[in-house]
């Protein structure tokens, strides 16, 4: 009975340790045994996107953000995080997108062609801010859109 109780008692502790493990890997979007590397995207306005939100190429998650800071030019900086497999050249684009209307912002990258791979800790220098809704509304509310021809 003793023999019985210790050998279920291993497996289930070979369990705990295997969900910690699973879950930090996770937790921190990392795929089992995959290198990543990092590459910073400067934008004017970085609003929506936190630590931890996605980023996507052609709708498939690729990675993630890593951190976002401010840097001397008082210009958010994502610091992104991909796979090593993933190659991107130097003009690549980086978007903010939402899911939805009123969903989470993400950064979409679009991948360029020049042939000249960025190198980790590069930057992405082609970026573009989310849509400011808000503004946009009071524009139209306002009559800030009209044509002056």
């Amino acid at each position: 009975m003793k023999k019985i109780e210790i050998i279920v008692g291993f497996f289930v502790l070979i369990g705990l340790v295997s969900i910690f493990y699973l879950s930090f890997r996770i937790g921190k979007s990392e795929f089992i045994g995959e290198k990543t590397y990092e590459l910073n995207a400067s934008f004017s306005n970085l609003s929506g996107v936190s630590a931890n939100s996605r980023v996507e190429i052609a709708g498939v998650k690729v990675g993630s953000v890593k951190s976002i800071y401010l840097n001397d030019d008082f210009r958010a900086v994502a610091r992104i995080e991909i796979p090593i497999s993933l190659f991107l050249d130097d003009d690549t684009i980086a978007l903010i997108k939402t899911s939805g209307l009123i969903g989470d912002r993400f950064i979409e990258l679009l991948p360029g062609g020049s042939g000249i791979q960025l190198e980790p800790g590069d930057y992405i220098t082609d970026t573009q801010p989310a849509i400011d809704l808000e503004s946009l509304i009071s524009k139209f509310s306002f009559g800030g859109l009209t044509d002056s021809k």
